[in-house]
């Protein structure tokens, strides 16, 4: 039995993929990840996200991935699966077989690379969030992909019933600000920017979808959570103390220094897919002196 994202708030972890040497999904260190975000609180977990490197997937390595962690996680935290594309059949389709394959939420990307006008994107969203049964969260991430969700469609679209939530990862405060009016019990923000986290929840975010969190979990979660309760100023801390990190975790595309940093943490070690590859000299000094500086590495 799956876990309902109804008032989901706090740290959802977008979780990396691991590789195996020869390239293939490494499901045992998979494994040892989910445990390690279940132990440390995750309030849920999101596969096959940017920072899964799910562009490089194939589809059946895609329905694995998603098998595997609702198997592996039982129920005990929602399960959300990016099934975005640029196209809208695939995103359909892929929707429709996580859906089937047990996960909680779906998070549905805007498409990238052709772009689409403002109605094809919100057609884009609607064909969707017409045919699922479970809550969607909508992604807006303008640097990756080339195109925004404008206001006006966030608006339309929040008043869909599938429509859970949206991703914001413009990190335009601005926008943050012009959404915000259209969040609700129905329809929440969560901040898709690791080093805007508290600021986006001043403006009524609930959590973070947090690359971060991959290194730190608990750590993540107590922050929102101390902001959810009331202890604003223990979270502006961490936020604050943390912030070194955050940037070093972004100094390469990401999930390169995410990657390189759980491999530092002796968390696995870190394989990419082409065009990804290994973290550069200067960033593997630049991220293993940001560990040491929150004392996860001596």
């Amino acid at each position: 039995m799956g876990k309902s994202l109804k008032g989901l708030q706090g740290s959802i972890v977008a979780l990396v993929t691991p590789f195996a040497e020869d390239g293939s999904v490494d499901f045992d260190a998979l494994g040892r990840l989910i445990d390690f975000h279940l132990e440390g609180g995750t309030d849920a977990i999101l596969v096959l996200g940017t920072t899964g490197e799910s562009s490089t997937m194939s589809h059946e390595e895609d329905d694995a991935v998603c098998e595997f962690t609702v198997k592996r996680v039982a129920g005990r935290v929602p399960v959300i699966a990016g099934s975005g594309s640029n196209t809208t059949q695939t995103m359909l389709e892929k929707s429709l077989s996580y859906q089937n394959l047990g996960v909680d939420g779906l998070l549905l990307i805007t498409p990238y690379y052709n772009k689409s006008n403002e109605e094809g994107i919100y057609q884009h969203f609607k064909t969707v969030l017409d045919a699922v049964d479970i809550p969607c969260i909508l992604y807006n991430v303008p640097g990756r992909t080339g195109c925004s969700i404008s206001p006006r469609n966030v608006e339309r679209l929040a008043k869909h019933p599938n429509a859970f939530g949206i991703k914001e990862a413009s990190g335009s405060i601005s926008y943050a600000t012009k959404i915000a009016r259209f969040l609700s019990d129905d329809f929440v923000m969560f901040s898709g920017n690791d080093d805007i986290v508290v600021p986006l929840m001043s403006l009524g975010a609930k959590g973070v979808i947090s690359v971060w969190a991959n290194v730190m979990p608990r750590e993540v979660h107590e922050m929102t959570w101390n902001y959810l309760e009331g202890r604003h100023d223990e979270a502006l801390a961490e936020q604050l103390r943390c912030l070194d990190l955050i940037d070093a975790l972004f100094c390469e595309v990401n999930p390169i220094p995410v990657k390189g940093a759980l491999e530092m943490m002796g968390m696995g070690k870190a394989v990419y897919r082409l065009p990804l590859c290994e973290l550069s000299e200067a960033g593997k000094v630049r991220v293993a002196e940001a560990l040491k500086g929150v004392g996860l590495v001596d």
